[in-house]
């Protein structure tokens, strides 16, 4: 499979506005099931982070005052990813505020967004729920470090999207794989994902 950019942002918030930033961005680079090349950085857009969010992901007001300026962790991590494909766990959130803060640079994302939230739901339905940390877990994937911080998350998608590709080489018999393929996949209803791979598997 391609490289992939595995992508994960702290914020203030669920909906980017300009009262909701992010705060934190990793980045993850994934090539043939392995972490090539990392980026991390906090970034400082000017909102306050709330209580109950600097305690969930540990990220303080005080953290962000000495952080670089969003505007230009945003033109870093766009030049770093370029027109790699992207990934997230939980994408619709990720890639709301991947748009919105690459707007404020006057940048237009021009690659898909696949999620290994929308395919775990697929491919491991016997796991007792579909969040990442309980999927790394079920799927005995290495512990990458605290959650709630950005590289971490994004090591953890990073290894559960490599776990996932294992599971559609070994159990579903695919030979080749793809982003193209794996934002079908995530499309297709979850009832019938196993008919989908025997017709796309040729037998």
């Amino acid at each position: 499979m391609e490289r992939i950019a595995v992508i994960d942002f702290e914020t203030t918030g669920i909906t980017p506005s300009s009262h909701c930033r992010a705060t934190e961005i990793g980045v993850v680079i994934l090539e043939r099931g392995q972490i090539v090349d990392r980026y991390q950085s906090l970034m400082n857009a000017g909102v306050r982070v709330p209580g109950f969010i600097e305690q969930l992901t540990g990220i303080s007001n005080a953290m962000l005052r000495n952080a670089p300026p969003a505007e230009r962790v945003m033109n870093e991590v766009n030049e770093f990813v370029g027109t790699t494909p992207l990934m997230a766990h939980n994408a619709a959130f990720d890639q709301k505020f991947w748009d919105f803060e690459l707007g404020l640079i006057r940048r237009t994302r021009l690659q898909k967004f696949a999620c290994s939230l929308l395919l775990a739901r697929r491919l491991m339905p016997s796991a007792p729920n579909h969040k990442l940390g309980t999927l790394n877990t079920f799927a005995q994937l290495p512990h990458t470090g605290k959650a709630h911080r950005a590289l971490a998350d994004a090591e953890m998608a990073a290894n559960l999207t490599a776990h996932l590709a294992n599971e559609l080489r070994q159990k579903h018999g695919l030979r080749e794989l793809s982003h193209d393929l794996l934002c079908t996949l995530q499309k297709v209803p979850a009832a019938k994902i196993n008919e989908h791979l025997k017709k796309h598997r040729g037998f």
